[in-house]
């Protein structure tokens, strides 16, 4: 599969490693102010800004390459309801966190969420902590986990508007997700500490693989 990377800071430079030891290439790197040409790429993993997530995909499609976008801090969804309805087949998968082992906190998050949605006296909260360098505030994956509790909630007729996101920055974390539930009597606390970016690099270049 040939690969073209667009955003080259540490997740480009993890996605093109990971992206090779399985066999991949890397047939363009797009960092800000480059050119863009993705050189009949197969694919193109975008891990950029909110400022530029959207204009960067849309320059892929322009040229006919398909998508996997793993920047978070923007509405990707009526980009992602356009690409259902005007193109033949998919081009784009975004995802607030590609790593597998979030993807199965993600189930694990609903499963709570549905036992807890007749249990009144427990109220969720989540806390998110990442490096110093991320710039939205709260994560993408604080939201997503935020959204599936309020679905479940919305939908037992237990409407939760203000699910409160603590948002910590210290350091270089990778990024730690709690979602707690709390009662007078008792806590319960769900949580998924990464221990780098590999595995997020690992799920885009998955996800590539799916959509080509």
């Amino acid at each position: 599969m040939k690969i073209a990377i667009i955003g080259y800071g540490k997740m480009g430079h993890m996605i093109e490693e990971v992206a090779l030891s399985r066999g991949h290439e890397i047939v363009a790197i797009i960092d800000a102010g480059d050119a863009f040409d993705l050189k009949g790429a197969d694919v193109a993993i975008e891990f950029t800004t909110p400022a530029t997530a959207e204009e960067n995909i849309r320059k892929a499609w322009a040229q006919g390459v398909p998508v996997v976008s793993g920047s978070t801090g923007w509405d990707a969804a009526a980009l992602i309801d356009e690409d259902r309805r005007t193109h033949d087949k998919q081009m784009l998968i975004w995802s607030s966190n590609y790593s597998v082992g979030v993807n199965i906190f993600f189930e694990v998050n609903k499963l709570l969420a549905q036992k807890m949605s007749d249990q009144p006296q427990y109220t969720p909260s989540i806390t998110e902590t990442h490096h110093i360098h991320k710039l939205d505030k709260p994560s993408g994956t604080a939201k997503t986990l935020a959204e599936q509790i309020r679905d479940i909630e919305i939908s037992k007729h237990r409407n939760i508007e203000d699910l409160p996101i603590e948002s910590i920055r210290e350091g270089e974390v990778p990024g730690t997700h709690e979602v707690k539930w709390d009662s007078e009597e008792d806590t319960i606390i769900i949580t998924h500490i990464a221990k780098g970016r590999r595995g997020f690099a690992l799920g885009a270049v998955l996800a590539a693989e799916k959509l080509v």
